[in-house]
């Protein structure tokens, strides 16, 4: 192992914490690390925080607008001109697509959905949750270049002992029409809703809520814990939330400090969900359900007796009354 490229992400003008934890990985790994940015440095400055010290910002006309395509041919060609041999993105949706991607292009072995990464004499071992998230395995690449993705919300950002100043450089890519053949030209987000897998506490609920008219218990509580709200795919599936809130096997992988399961009663497609969140917390009113055998706290009770208590309970705590 020679050198580390990062790929970091903005979000309007600031990185993403995504961005920051894909930093702190690849420096565990004990090997130079150098950040790579499509089309704009916005908020790499920052960055600089985390112990990231160098930079360089992909430049292509076809570049604006995300195309995946294009955005992995443009990462391939600054590993190549960096000499890098490891290739770091987050397992965000971005990076799901993105990954194999880069993989392809660069003959190398990926390791998906790591929870952990070790540098053994030169060699990059990964940790990943496997059957639904009932086990572990360790893996390695038999490729001299390797891709690796993490899970969000996994690898805590930690901020180096001194603030670097990062140097930014610019490089012109090689890219044409056949590079972006499908291209997301616009991204409409709910403004002031928090994302799943970028949040930090998660409330989710399940059909032991009965319809969607209820779900305001729900986002009652993940407002005064400054939570996103989730859901089961049961839930999803039948219309009562989006499918961007769906955490699950078939939805998206969360790994929060905090998650909170509302009358969801833990079916195994959720659980390889949410399984590996830092702290769990069940209510349901079945004392057998098996979201309580993941749980490290549970309360047995009707959502709609316990959620409005604890909700009142935790705005007194947090002042949000």
């Amino acid at each position: 192992m020679k050198k580390v490229l990062v790929l970091v992400e903005s979000k309007g003008t600031e990185l993403k914490r995504s961005s920051y934890e894909a930093i702190t990985a690849a420096h565990s790994l004990g090997v130079p690390v150098v950040g790579v940015a499509l089309g704009s440095g916005n908020g790499v400055a920052t960055a600089g925080e985390y112990g990231l010290t160098e930079c360089v910002v992909a430049e292509h006309a076809l570049l604006n607008g995300y195309s995946s395509q294009a955005a992995a041919k443009a990462i391939v060609q600054i590993a190549q001109s960096e000499g890098t041999d490891v290739v770091v993105i987050a397992a965000n949706s971005t990076g799901k697509e993105l990954a194999p991607r880069v993989a392809v292009l660069l003959n190398a072995g990926l390791l998906a959905d790591s929870v952990a990464i070790t540098n053994n004499g030169g060699t990059i071992h990964a940790t990943r949750p496997v059957f639904a998230g009932k086990a572990r395995q360790t893996v390695k690449a038999a490729t001299e270049n390797v891709v690796v993705t993490l899970r969000p919300n996994v690898f805590t950002p930690k901020k180096a002992e001194s603030q670097a100043t990062v140097a930014v450089r610019t490089q012109n890519v090689t890219l044409d029409d056949t590079d972006r053949k499908v291209v997301v030209k616009e991204i409409i987000r709910n403004e002031g809703k928090l994302d799943v897998l970028e949040a930090d506490i998660i409330v989710s609920g399940g059909r032991g809520l009965k319809g969607p008219e209820n779900f305001h218990l729900v986002e009652a509580l993940a407002s005064k814990l400054g939570a996103a709200v989730g859901a089961s795919r049961a839930v999803v599936d039948a219309g009562w939330r989006p499918h961007n809130e769906q955490v699950g096997q078939t939805g998206k992988t969360v790994s929060p400090s905090l998650y909170v399961a509302c009358g969801i009663s833990g079916a195994v497609q959720h659980l390889a969900g949410m399984s590996s969140s830092k702290v769990i917390v069940a209510i349901n009113k079945d004392k057998d359900a098996p979201i309580f055998k993941v749980a490290d706290y549970g309360i047995i009770g009707d959502v709609f007796d316990v959620l409005p208590k604890l909700t009142t309970k935790v705005g007194e705590i947090t002042g949000k009354n």
